[in-house]
């Protein structure tokens, strides 16, 4: 089996080498990160500028590259021109924090994963719910692997991403695993307004999250709770359900209009 890492929070992030240790016994590894962080990025891609890749050597993988774009863009390359070889997965993480609900669609580690199933690819996205600096990564490696080699044999939904978050709690604290739906994240967006020497406003968003219910299917309630979240995430957005009113709505309007009401 042959394995691509990537991640959002750069090539030398904890994280991702955990994975690189864990992984490695199992699959032929190759990397293509950003070369420095990228949280936040989203899908977003790199369209006007040029995209520099440069092999690095990294011990335990059987090549790497460096990569001055997103996470997104690190997928793409990779699979498209830097590897010849046939990637039977994409592993995008360990993220250095939580992707819970809607968080999904900002966060970089699981736009770098959603571009795998794009390009036909199973892909994973992994992340450990802290921020700090001293986290240990190694059990949510760990637990990687085990779902890895679970669920492979029996082959991953291409249409589909794996969004696994972790909770920050030893190993025999946590109470299980749940699959769960993706939650509700929102934001008390505070732009803080500041002037640079030039005397220019610019303006630096911070703001914490927003107390809210959540649903107890949901990927947010289960890590509150130290279970351990796996959430299918598909990518097709469309509301099939609006799209069958819209279609009635669209057809009796039409045929208003063939009778001339």
């Amino acid at each position: 089996m042959r394995i691509l890492l990537t991640n959002d929070d750069g090539i030398n992030a904890r994280g991702i080498n955990a994975l690189i240790n864990e992984l490695n016994t199992i699959a032929e590894i190759y990397i293509v990160a950003p070369d420095r962080e990228q949280s936040g990025t989203g899908h977003s891609i790199t369209v006007f500028d040029p995209i520099k890749a440069v092999k690095t050597q990294i011990p335990g993988i059987k090549q790497g590259w460096l990569v001055n774009g997103t996470p997104v863009d690190c997928v793409k390359l990779a699979l498209s021109r830097l590897i010849d070889e046939k990637i039977d997965l994409v592993v995008s993480g360990i993220n250095h924090g939580s992707n819970l609900g809607t968080d999904v669609l900002y966060s970089g580690t699981v736009s770098a994963a959603a571009e795998g199933v794009i390009m036909g690819c199973p892909s994973i996205a992994v992340s450990l719910d802290s921020y700090r600096d001293d986290v240990d990564f190694d059990f949510a490696a760990r637990f990687t692997r085990r779902v890895i080699t679970a669920v492979m044999p029996e082959g991953i939904e291409k249409t589909t991403v794996l969004n696994i978050n972790v909770p920050l709690l030893p190993p025999d604290e946590i109470k299980g695993l749940s699959i769960t739906k993706l939650g509700t994240r929102n934001y008390n967006n505070l732009f803080e307004e500041r002037r640079d020497p030039r005397g220019n406003t610019y303006y630096w968003l911070g703001g914490g999250l927003c107390e809210e219910e959540q649903h107890k299917d949901s990927d947010v309630y289960a890590v509150e709770r130290g279970y351990i979240s796996i959430t299918p995430v598909h990518l097709d957005l469309t509301d099939y359900k609006l799209m069958e009113r819209y279609r009635r709505i669209s057809a009796a309007y039409l045929e208003s209009l063939l009778r001339g009401d």
